[in-house]
């Protein structure tokens, strides 16, 4: 009765703003493409959002379909299609489950395209992906990359164009995703066309392992293995020179 009260006193005006606001929300929420639903979903915001007419264009397709189950079915999901018979046997979670997959395999191939890169650059730049957890590389940005192109085989990784390494996600809602979804080239490219510069803005330091302050032979078991991995090729051919002259002790630049 109070609630009815309260409306009753309302004025035309005031009804009508609230109707309005009703509507255009709803109107919003309808309005939400499955792309940029999909793409707001927790765990998701490593995908950029696809253009329609990159998905709509055939040749860029290419030999998707057969590693997509009910690949019809999937396409529709994704451009908000509906179907043409609204009686199927087939199940909306099965459907759903295909159009994340198809959606994954576009995206790995549409972020090697311009437009696609001009999304990520925004993310990389805000730190989207996260930053580099090896303390020499303080803080450098990374970025999400696959050890394979196929599906099914590893979840995505980090990597980080300053120590060269990868890193697992450390927040858990992105270890659902499938490291075929960003490929083995993205990572590479973008820094090539991007930040070509990249690789010579930040430092390689190696931590160098001590004993009484003296530094632990390379030949020993605790010593630094593998160091020349950090390093930029001109900086090698300089420690390469130097160490001519220090053959027993490792020197860190």
């Amino acid at each position: 009765m109070e609630e009815q009260g309260r409306n009753d006193n309302q004025t035309p005006e005031e009804v009508e703003e609230e109707f309005s606001e009703s509507s255009s929300t709803h109107d919003s929420e309808e309005m939400l493409s499955w792309i940029s639903w999909y793409c707001s979903l927790v765990g998701n915001d490593f995908f950029c959002e696809i253009a329609e007419e990159f998905i709509e264009d055939d040749f860029n397709l290419t030999g998707i379909k057969p590693l997509v189950p009910l690949y019809s079915e999937a396409m529709e999901m994704i451009l908000d299609i509906e179907p043409e018979s609204e009686e199927s046997d087939k199940g909306e979670g099965i459907v759903e489950s295909s159009a994340e997959r198809l959606y994954g395999l576009i995206h790995q191939r549409f972020i090697l395209t311009r437009q696609g890169m001009n999304q990520m650059v925004e993310k990389y730049e805000r730190a989207d992906f996260g930053l580099c957890p090896r303390y020499y590389c303080n803080g450098m940005p990374v970025l999400p990359v696959g050890r394979s192109d196929n599906l099914g085989m590893e979840t995505v990784k980090l990597y980080c164009p300053s120590c060269a390494d990868i890193y697992a996600p450390a927040d858990p809602k992105y270890h659902h995703i499938d490291g075929a979804f960003f490929g083995t080239t993205f990572a590479h490219l973008f820094l090539q066309l991007m930040y070509p510069d990249v690789y010579q803005r930040y430092t390689t330091t190696t931590y160098q392992p001590k004993i009484f302050g003296f530094k632990i032979n390379e030949k020993s078991k605790s010593g630094l293995h593998v160091s020349w991995l950090r390093s930029h090729p001109n900086q090698q051919r300089h420690a390469n020179n130097q160490s001519k002259g220090n053959s027993s002790l490792y020197r860190s630049y």
